[in-house]
């Protein structure tokens, strides 16, 4: 087995201790410390709650199909599709689909006595 091989390995299995706190960090660093391979800072796991592409779109457009909603109620109907995301990233997620989905014409804000309401463009 190559030098590399072994030294990439002992870091990708340093960096499965750290990320899981598991057991054993030291003995694998004073491996690498033996072998002279420097211990670079190991980053977060990327995350994981990523809605497949389009899956916000179609929730959004689910929540109008009874008619115009207001933002709050279209939240409501996402973060119910999506309990593992926290109420503050659903606004915000939400907020952003419902503005690029405004600029292509598939959506439209209505100012009226109630407030603002959000309704599908029937022709868009």
């Amino acid at each position: 087995m190559q030098d590399k091989t072994i030294n990439n390995a002992l870091l990708a299995l340093r960096k499965q201790i750290i990320r899981g706190k598991l057991d054993g960090l030291a003995h694998v660093e004073a491996f690498l410390v033996m072998r002279g391979v420097d211990m670079p800072a190991v980053l977060p796991a990327k995350r994981r709650d990523v809605a497949r592409r389009g899956h916000m779109r179609r929730w959004v457009i689910e929540a109008l199909k009874d008619g115009p909603q207001p933002f709050s109620a279209i939240v409501q109907h996402v973060a119910s599709r999506r309990p593992e995301i926290s109420l503050e990233a659903v606004r915000s997620r939400v907020g952003q689909c419902l503005w690029k989905m405004k600029k292509a014409n598939l959506v439209a804000q209505d100012f009226g006595p109630d407030g603002c309401l959000w309704q599908a463009n029937v022709g868009g």
